[in-house]
């Protein structure tokens, strides 16, 4: 798809880079294809319901002229994954960009309570998904020495969250597989980081609502008034994937990011000595960890 830019800025920061976004037909993953192109991006838009991603990539194309290809896709299926990307390659021969934003709230209760089939499909979803496209573009990547990829993790991969096992445990793993690439592929000036968008009223927040007793008094409560208040909106989680992607993030890599509650914006001139601390990293706070830390804030 191409078409006609309609009031486009003149210096977009992502002009003419290639991204691939999975769980680009709704939510976050809408607002952000639609910030991709407004910056001049070209994009490959994959998502499982075909109908959602066409009318996202419409929307990219009147609003921005942007250059879009959208398929219907799984990412648990690594050839799903694999045909996202050879489809990317008309229009332009490599990926720039990768953002893994395709997700789901897997079974909610107790772990006596839910089918371990579920568990172990919100994983294959979570976190094989990210892995599977994380393992395609990175080898082209590579060989070009330049690249910028974009994990999600979320709520529950920090603390403990009962009754969302399938989530937290998958989120988790997400972060330990960001920070675990990005030190294999620092070398090759590619720079791999996570995200936490907030707490954004989607389609997961229904499925908490949904559940009722089985995801626990206290996060269908926040749930609730979550929903009531109207949550943190998509397009915050949209500014940062914008700038991790961009080169205002420089050699910014192997962090977990929090949207709404991280100053990310005023990172720029400081991101080399955030780059070389523990802070927005996942480790086990002991005297051994922090070290590093504390002789800086000596």
């Amino acid at each position: 798809m191409s078409g006609r830019s309609r009031g486009v800025v003149a210096s977009r920061i992502l002009e003419g880079k290639l991204a691939i976004i999975t769980g680009a037909g709704r939510g976050i993953g809408k607002a952000i294809a639609m910030a991709f192109a407004r910056e001049g991006a070209k994009l490959a838009l994959g998502a499982r319901t075909e109908v959602e991603v066409h009318e996202v990539a419409d929307r990219c194309v009147r609003n921005y002229g942007a250059k879009v290809v959208v398929r219907s896709m799984d990412v648990a299926d690594r050839r799903s994954v694999l045909d996202l990307q050879r489809d990317s390659r008309a229009l332009a021969p490599v990926v720039d960009i990768l953002v893994n934003c395709a997700g789901v709230q897997g079974p909610i209760g107790r772990i006596d309570e839910i089918d371990p089939n579920e568990w172990v499909q919100a994983v294959a979803i979570n976190l094989c998904g990210t892995f599977f496209a994380c393992h395609a573009v990175l080898p082209e990547m590579m060989r070009r020495r330049k690249g910028k990829i974009i994990n999600f993790s979320g709520g529950g991969a920090t603390l403990p969250r009962p009754r969302f096992s399938a989530y937290g445990s998958s989120k988790a793993a997400v972060v330990k597989l960001t920070e675990t690439l990005a030190e294999e592929a620092k070398e090759f000036n590619i720079q791999i980081n996570a995200m936490a968008p907030g707490a954004v009223n989607s389609r997961m927040l229904d499925q908490v609502l949904a559940a009722g007793d089985r995801a626990g008094n206290e996060i269908a409560a926040l749930a609730r008034k979550q929903k009531q208040e109207g949550g943190v909106s998509p397009t915050l989680a949209a500014d940062l994937a914008v700038f991790l992607a961009s080169d205002k993030s420089g050699g910014l890599t192997g962090k977990l990011i929090s949207a709404p509650h991280d100053p990310w914006r005023e990172w720029v001139g400081q991101l080399e000595k955030i780059n070389s601390s523990p802070m927005f990293t996942m480790r086990r706070l002991d005297p051994f960890t922090l070290k590093p830390l504390l002789s800086e804030l000596k």
